[in-house]
């Protein structure tokens, strides 16, 4: 059972950095399909990239996490927002060929989180 779940992880880790690391350099370095995208969802070029510099940060302190598990963490709850964000935009402006990677994202941010042994919440 330790084994499948340490599986699980790593691989919604890999998709999860795959993901968030391809969206935030097509913000970042403005590939003209992500910014026609996000001008449809009503995000001007500044606002896409502070989203994609938002997003790099977490990207790399999921990078960096790979030593430091605790920041790995950081990044993941850095990134949840980002995750809700696109999934609210996608399904508000009726893009549903593009929420599923946004739904996804949401997903895996709760099971990265409680998958880590490093991750707790305690609620008193």
């Amino acid at each position: 059972m330790k084994t499948f779940r340490t599986i699980i992880y790593w691989l919604s880790y890999a998709y999860y950095l795959y993901v968030f690391g391809y969206a935030s350099l097509f913000k970042v370095f403005q590939k003209h399909s992500m910014m026609e995208s996000m001008l449809s969802l009503g995000f001007n070029k500044t606002w896409t990239i502070l989203t994609g510099v938002g997003e790099l940060i977490g990207v790399i302190l999921l990078v960096i996490g790979l030593i430091k598990p605790l920041l790995r963490n950081v990044g993941i709850l850095l990134l949840f927002p980002f995750a809700i964000g696109a999934f609210t935009a996608h399904m508000a402006h009726n893009e549903y060929h593009h929420f599923y990677n946004a739904l996804i994202m949401c997903v895996l941010s709760i099971v990265l989180l409680v998958l880590d042994k490093n991750f707790k919440i305690l609620i008193e």
